[in-house]
């Protein structure tokens, strides 16, 4: 059974609770069934880590303000594309096929971005776990964390969903050939086109506001 750390992150993670959300400490016990003293000390936990943060005397989920966003896209473009290269250096045969199939799979649920969205992480996980550096996959584990804190996905962009299966499979094919500087180049453009994609967004929501 997951202690409350994890089930309260896992709740952020999978959009239950969105950036801007205020966290009550009674309310969260209920849901998951768990005593309040745990509760409150996994609050405490995730303020540490700047995924919660004050509000008055209440705890709400943290938001990514622009200059945040950029930090966290160059650090994640850096990792994940690391991770990229060992993979197309070390994953086994049998983990190239886990990533083909991911990405044969995605393609059935093209229209469906918050099922793509989880689809996404998996599969960017797979490569992680691909290039068999367990601390590459400690360090890209706390940025994916994070990510959670950014509103919304940008598979939900018209027309991203199709671009980031391309993207993927060019990623999952230079991989395939052991191509270690193409696996880098194709995820560095993957992350480059998620992070234009959630500037334009966060401009168009912006322009709404203004109006």
């Amino acid at each position: 059974m997951k202690d409350a750390y994890s089930l309260i992150l896992s709740a952020i993670d999978n959009g239950t609770y969105r950036p801007g959300d205020r966290l009550v400490e009674s309310e969260l016990a209920e849901r998951f069934g768990v005593s309040r003293t745990p509760v409150r000390e996994a609050l405490q936990r995730l303020e540490t880590q700047s995924m919660l943060k004050r509000d008055g005397r209440s705890l709400i989920v943290a938001t990514l303000d622009h200059n945040q966003l950029a930090e966290l896209y160059t650090v994640r473009t850096e990792l994940e594309a690391l991770a990229a290269r060992l993979a197309a250096r070390h994953a086994t045969p049998e983990e190239i096929r886990v990533l083909i199939g991911m990405v044969e799979e995605d393609r059935t649920n093209l229209g469906d971005p918050q099922t793509l969205a989880r689809a996404n992480r998996r599969f960017h996980h797979q490569i992680h776990l691909a290039s068999h550096n367990r601390f590459l996959v400690q360090q890209l584990n706390l940025v994916h964390r994070s990510m959670a804190l950014m509103a919304g996905t940008t598979l939900s962009a018209k027309g991203r969903d199709w671009v980031t299966l391309d993207e993927h499979q060019a990623i999952v094919d230079a991989i395939s050939q052991r191509d270690e500087a193409g696996a880098e180049q194709a995820l560095r453009r993957h992350i480059s086109m998620a992070y234009e994609t959630r500037l334009k967004e966060e401009a168009r929501l912006n322009s709404e506001v203004d109006e």
